[in-house]
């Protein structure tokens, strides 16, 4: 995923969680904002609970990868924080892909 569609500073990551909207399902929480900048960016919110650090940079790697292939699904002009639950580690990158993609279409109602 590039960088540009990235939400990369911690001050991005408080400007969402602080007025963003929060969207769930049964393995990830998406907190969404609307953005004055032109297209869209993605950040990932992965806490230490989750797991190591292998574990958490290889959803974090499955996740921008599931990303960028379904970047079309995403509304020009949001920012959206990322936030896995603990259940999304026994889950394949099938699944995963499924699950980002039904709340996708929830947030964007498609």
């Amino acid at each position: 995923m590039e960088k540009n569609k990235r939400l990369r500073s911690n001050r991005d990551f408080r400007i969402v969680y602080r007025h963003g909207k929060g969207y769930f399902n049964k393995n990830f929480t998406f907190v969404v904002k609307k953005s004055k900048k032109q297209g869209s960016r993605v950040g990932f919110s992965i806490t230490k609970k989750y797991g190591n650090a292998v574990e958490r940079n290889k959803l974090k790697r499955r996740l921008k990868e599931i990303f960028r292939h379904n970047f079309d699904l995403i509304k020009d002009g949001y920012d959206i924080v990322v936030i896995p639950r603990q259940n999304t580690k026994k889950l394949t990158y099938e699944e995963l892909e499924k699950s980002v993609k039904h709340l996708l279409n929830i947030v964007f109602k498609r």
